[in-house]
């Protein structure tokens, strides 16, 4: 067997092509930040799968292939960091955002305390609730359908995740469903966006005067916090009175304290509270969009309808008799998300910055900057 190297040149930044721009705006002036990943994505079409773009003064490394894109996210977060802007931005609005957001040693010991939750067995014990959520959203649309009312999707699904989440999260039941009110869910439509449209404005007025919005921001974000910790610590007292529960957590929430409780963990109760946070925030909207994109995806292909709705019937005729072992064999719904999240994907477009010192090599086909600073825009 012989191996052979690329003998294919290595280019700078400055060699690549991409759209003009103009001096301390860059290409802002050319960006839709409502529609920035459509904007990125017709770049591509138009420079290839690697070009360049500013970002206000900041020169970015735009990449639109799959492959290099896995390879720059495997390199997490020895070579690669997320963009600097996120942290600083989440410092503004006083937001720790927990695994999404840490580097390092702290990413390391989060990422064990995180993945520790979702143990197969962990997984398992919070099915019911699940389950629970699930059948109280198929009455609340059945109820809607013998009436001839019409379903708000998007409304009805936000509060879907919000209960599922909560209740994953949290072991809690709020039951935004029948209720149609519940204050977390308030607080959560407010933050998510606040934080996206900061990254992506060019003058953090914020910082010099706030608007009322602004003010309304931060009450949210307080709002939750408290909640927040109010909720590890009714999750103390609950593994404190019932010790056995650290065994088979009933809740995300659980499973983490009991994991942060472990001798060089790394993590403590803040670090719980941020990656809570941080589920809250990033599985609400996500879910709820990626579930509304497969209704109407589905929808507008009949047979793709009439497929999934004939597994479902064989599989999951009996909502509840439904086990994870039932889940497992919905394959044709398990592709049809797949195919919703490769077509309308919520996370289009990944920030992530260039580790100054002790960072990789060039990437493929590309010649690092020589201090190593530089962001990858990662289209995904």
């Amino acid at each position: 067997m012989s191996t052979s190297t690329s003998t294919r040149p290595l280019r700078e930044m400055n060699d690549l092509p991409g759209p003009p721009n103009l001096p301390l705006v860059g290409n802002a002036f050319q960006i839709d930040r409502d529609l920035i990943h459509q904007n990125v994505e017709q770049w591509a079409q138009r420079y290839g799968s690697m070009f360049s773009a500013y970002f206000g003064p900041t020169p970015v490394l735009v990449v639109a292939d799959h492959e290099l894109i896995g390879a720059i996210l495997r390199a997490r977060p020895d070579d690669f960091n997320h963009s600097e802007r996120l942290a600083i931005i989440s410092r503004d609005m006083n937001l720790k955002l927990g695994l999404f957001a840490a580097e390092g040693d702290a990413w390391r010991h989060q990422r064990r305390m995180v993945m520790a939750s979702f143990a197969p067995g962990h997984v398992r014990a919070y099915f019911p609730a699940l389950l629970k959520v699930t059948q109280r959203l198929g009455t609340r649309w059945q109820k809607a359908a013998q009436a001839g009312s019409a379903i708000d999707l998007q409304s009805d699904l936000m509060r879907f995740t919000v209960d599922a989440i909560t209740g994953l999260a949290f072991g809690v039941d709020v039951n935004t469903l029948e209720s149609d009110e519940d204050i977390i869910q308030k607080h959560l439509d407010k933050i998510f966006p606040a934080l996206f449209t900061r990254i992506l404005t060019l003058v953090p007025y914020w910082r010099v005067f706030k608007l009322p919005s602004d003010r309304d921001l931060d009450r949210s974000v307080t709002a939750v916090k408290v909640a927040i910790d109010k909720f590890i610590a009714q999750a103390r007292d609950r593994l404190q009175a019932d010790p056995t529960r650290r065994d088979n957590p009933p809740n995300l929430l659980e499973a983490m304290i009991a994991a942060a409780d472990q001798a060089d963990s790394g993590v403590n109760d803040q670090d719980v509270a941020d990656n809570v946070l941080t589920m809250l925030l990033a599985g609400e909207d996500t879910t709820a969009n990626t579930l509304a994109w497969m209704i109407h995806l589905l929808q507008r292909n009949p047979q793709a309808l009439k497929r999934a709705q004939e597994e479902v019937r064989r599989v999951a005729n009996d909502p509840a008799a439904f086990t994870p072992e039932k889940m497992a064999e919905l394959d044709y719904l398990e592709a049809c998300a797949h195919e919703t999240m490769r077509l309308k994907p919520v996370a289009r477009v990944h920030a992530l910055w260039r580790v100054p010192e002790g960072g990789p090599g060039p990437l493929p086909g590309l010649a690092g900057n020589e201090d190593g600073h530089g962001h990858a825009a990662v289209t995904l």
